[in-house]
């Protein structure tokens, strides 16, 4: 038989489960039934949401709001077209129920029709008397469509319901930075600042955003009102860190990393900044502690085996940068620049052809700096394959047509390559195109700086230019 609610003590839930573990059945209120299964809803523990919609249902026939829920769990678990008939019979019962129209459009955008959902969410909104969670899904269905400025409006509504709303907040700051718009995102922070002035993440994105500005001065400041807030907050020491890293204050930006070692389980991340730090300050040893920390703890960081490798290539260990560039690659092998920085090792190593293969990956991946083309052709030059030299720097000229330099270094192949006439050709645009880089060839090819057929050539642009 079915209990009275206030013949058992407790709360709902409690209640609730501690039916499911006897053979009793205790009567709740509808709203009773709507609290608990939002709170399994919340956390994420269906099952017992289903439990709950089932015997609510059971005691509770006619209630649309438990039938609404019931729907909302069949979204959920992608039984659309049974939710959609199940809306239909609810519709002719109260047209006027805003759930209803957000139950379609979570439908609608189940199915990646997200006009159609803000249609129906915007007739939601005509019904409801409390639009908060309205605008926050209008906001991430704008998301969906790629419209930014319309998803910004609808999450900024959010936050005029409840500037607490730390979720909207970033969404809003998301927006800012993929419009690209990092004056407004610092308006708007200040805007929000003067109303909550002790919200510490309004005053971390207030810094990012100065940081992306270069205001260093004003994004530390942004940082230590985020840390009077909160403390405890470590994301604003390590952002204050790394700003202090760019004002090349070093030491005190190890001590805000060392802050949040000191708060939480240490990050490779952080590791990895204060062996930066380490090193700008000479001190060597620290510095390669601080990078194997960082690979330490987490060997899956590619970042970190790059840094090592950084480490010894300046000191020119290029043995062991090889082995650590290779340990990168392992990790990100599709990372051009990476690839570049394993074929310049092992240019240096004299490894001429596994220099090649790797600009060549460096290429294939998307490197097309006018400095890979230059130390590409010069690897296929050392080798003594100048036509591959002069085809790869064509290739470069491909993307960078106005370049002199590209135009000298192939004049001088071609040179060395016995082939006079296109040299000529190329060394005369090289001079027009800029004149004053002649150094360029004259150091490059000292056996050609001072024959008459170069000095033939520079003369008669000259006098054409007259």
């Amino acid at each position: 038989m079915a209990l009275e609610s206030n013949e058992r003590p407790g709360q709902p839930i409690t209640k609730f489960e501690s039916m499911l573990k006897t053979d009793d059945v205790y009567f709740f209120d509808a709203e009773d039934f709507e609290d608990i299964i939002h709170h399994y809803l919340n956390n994420g523990k269906v099952s017992l949401a289903k439990k709950a919609i089932k015997i609510g249902l059971q005691q509770h026939p006619d209630s649309i709001e438990l039938k609404l829920l019931n729907i909302e769990v069949l979204v959920f678990e992608n039984k659309l077209e049974l939710a959609e008939n199940m809306l239909d019979q609810l519709e002719l019962l109260d047209s006027n129920n805003e759930e209803i129209y957000i139950q379609r459009a979570n439908i609608f955008s189940k199915l990646d029709n997200h006009e159609g959902a803000v249609i129906l969410l915007n007739k939601a909104l005509e019904l409801s008397e409390d639009s908060f969670d309205i605008y926050s899904l209008l906001g991430m269905e704008y998301l969906f469509m790629d419209d930014y400025k319309l998803a910004k409006d609808s999450f900024i509504k959010c936050l005029s319901f409840d500037n607490q709303d730390y979720s909207s907040l970033y969404n809003v700051i998301y927006c800012f930075d993929y419009l690209e718009d990092t004056d407004g995102a610092i308006k708007f922070l200040d805007e929000y600042l003067d109303k909550n002035p002790y919200c510490e993440i309004a005053w971390h994105q207030l810094g990012k955003q100065y940081m992306q500005k270069k205001k260093y001065n004003e994004a530390l400041s942004a940082f230590d009102y985020a840390i009077i807030s909160d403390d405890s907050f470590i994301g604003a020491y390590f952002e204050k860190g790394r700003v202090l890293e760019k004002m090349k204050k070093y030491k005190e930006a190890i001590e805000n990393y060392e802050t949040t070692l000191n708060m939480e389980d240490p990050t490779s991340h952080t590791f990895l900044r204060m062996g930066k730090c380490y090193e700008k300050l000479n001190d060597e040893e620290m510095a390669k502690y601080y990078y194997y920390q960082t690979v330490h703890e987490d060997p899956l960081l590619d970042k970190g085996w790059l840094a090592i490798t950084d480490f010894y290539f300046r000191r020119k260990n290029y043995e062991k940068a090889h082995f650590y560039i290779n340990k990168a690659l392992n990790i990100d092998g599709e990372n051009p620049h990476y690839w570049r920085k394993c074929a310049k090792i092992n240019a240096a190593l004299k490894n001429y052809d596994q220099a090649d293969f790797a600009y060549k990956q460096a290429v294939d991946s998307g490197n097309y700096e006018l400095k890979t083309w230059i130390e590409w052709a010069n690897v296929a030059r050392a080798t003594g394959d100048v036509s591959s030299a002069i085809q790869i720097l064509t290739q470069g000229r491909d993307f960078y047509p106005g370049s002199s330099e590209l135009r000298y270094k192939t004049a001088g192949f071609y040179l060395l390559n016995d082939e006079p006439v296109n040299a000529r050709k190329m060394l005369t645009e090289a001079l027009k195109a800029n004149p004053k880089k002649i150094a360029l060839f004259m150091n490059e090819f000292p056996e050609f700086s001072n024959i008459q057929w170069t000095l033939d050539v520079i003369e008669s642009v000259r006098k054409s230019s007259r």
